[in-house]
């Protein structure tokens, strides 16, 4: 993988805590260094993984953390696990609220179980002045409906966004830019790439998923952090933008809304 000449590459999103990643993870994270991915933000997903992303963040510094409790690993806890969560944001230094959001997808826990965790959770990082990492998988409404209702105007990132312009155009004037990853390098991936051709650049961010989400040729295998490369190379065709700058209008457009980074 040839990185060119670019600097300061950040992947917005992958999750470096997970097990998959424990064997490898000092090769992983000097590659992305090697290749001029300087810039990695681990959310958590369960109030059993804050710890192992706060060690991880000591322990490389071109990682960031945010912690958050991810709608889809919901349990029978939810007021002891929010109750920790704040407990854990006052204690420590983070960029960001998140994972948090609403999965709209067959066979997740109950809704209304999960937008009042959501709306708990927006609740915190408003009075904390944090922004927040979303996960919007058929519920972007929803979260706009939210976002609204409880005034939240500290922003974010809403991670591996897939939903219509419109909601978008909504989204980002309320403050929050769009994770692009993986899906954007599939050809079918029709909507997805006519919404990113259509976003001004303000409105960007890069993002891998890791370990999920692999990126076109890829399938199979656990998706990487310094994939985002790739990740750029192809925004930069549907937007016939440059590579570099589509590197530093998605790193800029990373700093501007998580302003603790």
């Amino acid at each position: 993988m040839d990185s060119g000449n670019l600097l300061n590459m950040i992947d917005s999103h992958c999750h470096l805590d997970f097990q998959v990643f424990d064997r490898d993870r000092e090769s992983i994270v000097q590659t992305c260094l090697s290749l001029g991915v300087d810039g990695l933000l681990v959310p958590s997903t369960t109030v059993t993984s804050f710890n192992k992303v706060l060690e991880l963040a000591k322990r490389y510094p071109v990682i960031r953390p945010a912690l958050g409790l991810h709608p889809y690993f919901l349990n029978g806890k939810v007021q002891s696990d929010l109750e920790e969560l704040s407990v854990y944001l006052e204690k420590n230094d983070v960029v960001a609220v998140g994972e948090i959001g609403l999965d709209n997808w067959p066979g997740c826990c109950d809704l209304d179980v999960q937008i009042e965790v959501f709306e708990s959770q927006l609740k915190i990082a408003k009075a904390m002045s944090l922004p927040v990492i979303l996960h919007a998988r058929k519920s972007e409404d929803l979260l706009l409906k939210s976002i609204n209702r409880l005034k939240f105007d500290c922003g974010g990132i809403v991670h591996a966004f897939n939903g219509s312009l419109d909601q978008a155009k909504r989204l980002h004037a309320l403050g929050f830019v769009f994770g692009v990853g993986g899906t954007i390098t599939y050809e079918r991936a029709k909507k997805a790439r006519r919404v990113l051709a259509s976003l001004p650049d303000s409105a960007i961010v890069l993002e891998t998923d890791s370990p999920d989400m692999p990126l076109h040729g890829y399938q199979g295998e656990p998706n990487m952090p310094y994939r985002v490369l790739d990740v750029a190379r192809c925004v930069s065709e549907i937007r016939g933008q440059s590579v570099d700058m589509v590197s530093a209008m998605t790193t800029n457009n990373l700093k501007r809304t998580l302003p603790n980074w």
